[in-house]
């Protein structure tokens, strides 16, 4: 939850700026603890993020690692600052090409890059022309950025997630990533799924999304503080743009969140505008696509290949 481009870092949650000492830093998650503990009126969601917060800062050791790894200045008893050069980063830049020789999943498109690109151009023309950006996934400067760019570096960050975790299912997936969802004259040229997948359990429009904070399931839409329009209604609406194109049939919509976010591995959101929908954390997406979701019908052999060629011959990327 604390390493999300939009989550609140862990001095946040306790309500101290990165310089406070040791004893306030203390003291400041004392209260903190006690106003969220359900027994007070909290609530655990709260509680849990104040405990953990405490695990990442509460002792000079995690302090200074997450300070280094966070691009917090660290801050010695004369109050002379340590930028903390050299440290790495967060962990934000385009992962390297993996040298796993496993059989993968057959995947076309490329997962994220839509949004990193769209981040980059954001960012430089955030810091400005003609300013030099060396690292444009610096912690502190992404953290100093507008909401709407961490935004996109998030879900960049989440798409790319999600494509590792489909690729790891083995050669009886098929997955297309950053698919055009935008089909009449009118629509938003920016239109796109994140994901389609086929397997055996069916056929699976994807939406892997981070909206840095926990994420409730009510009427068959998501909620949340940062939870904006209709994100499965949005969803739904661009899987049946692709349907029309390709003349095919959806199973089902997913949609996938960190962990931390949901208030369990798996939500069934039932049916929504005649669609089964599943609400799911990262570490549950395998498990939900190997075994399909509530309602999904699974596809024989012969029908996963007259799919897999019709969105051969019709999927368009962004």
């Amino acid at each position: 939850m604390f390493d999300s481009p939009l989550s609140t870092s862990a001095y946040g949650v306790l309500g101290v700026e990165p310089d406070v000492d040791d004893e306030q830093l203390r003291k400041a998650y004392r209260q903190r603890l006690r106003a969220t503990h359900p027994d007070t009126g909290g609530d655990a969601a709260s509680f849990g993020r104040v405990q953990r917060a405490w695990e990442l800062i509460g002792t000079p050791e995690a302090r200074q690692a997450y300070d280094r790894g966070h691009g917090f200045a660290t801050f010695s008893a004369d109050g002379d600052a340590d930028a903390g050069a050299g440290a790495d980063p967060s962990g934000w830049r385009p992962a390297r090409p993996s040298a796993d020789t496993r059989p993968r999943a057959r995947a076309h498109g490329h997962p994220g890059g839509w949004r990193r690109e769209r981040y980059l151009t954001l960012m430089r023309e955030w810091v400005g022309r003609g300013i030099p950006l060396e690292d444009p996934y610096a912690p502190a400067l992404v953290r100093s950025a507008p909401h709407e760019i961490r935004r996109l570096l998030a879900d960049a960050l989440a798409e790319e997630a999600t494509a590792r975790i489909v690729a790891d299912l083995g050669m009886g997936f098929t997955v297309w990533h950053d698919v055009a969802a935008s089909g009449r004259r009118g629509d938003d040229p920016d239109a796109k799924l994140d994901h389609i997948v086929l397997g055996p359990s069916g056929l699976y429009g994807v939406l892997s999304e981070d909206f840095g904070g926990p994420v409730t399931l009510r009427r068959g839409e998501l909620q949340g503080d940062d939870v904006e329009g209709s994100p499965i209604g949005d969803l739904i609406a661009r899987m049946r743009v692709v349907s029309r194109a390709a003349g095919v049939r959806f199973s089902g919509a997913i949609v996938v969140l960190p962990d931390d976010d949901l208030p369990q591995a798996i939500l069934d959101a039932g049916r929504v505008r005649g669609l089964p929908v599943v609400v799911c954390g990262r570490a549950a997406l395998a498990t939900v696509l190997r075994r399909g979701i509530p309602g999904a019908r699974d596809m024989g052999g012969n029908q996963v290949f007259d799919v897999r060629t019709r969105l051969q011959q019709s999927v368009r990327f962004v």
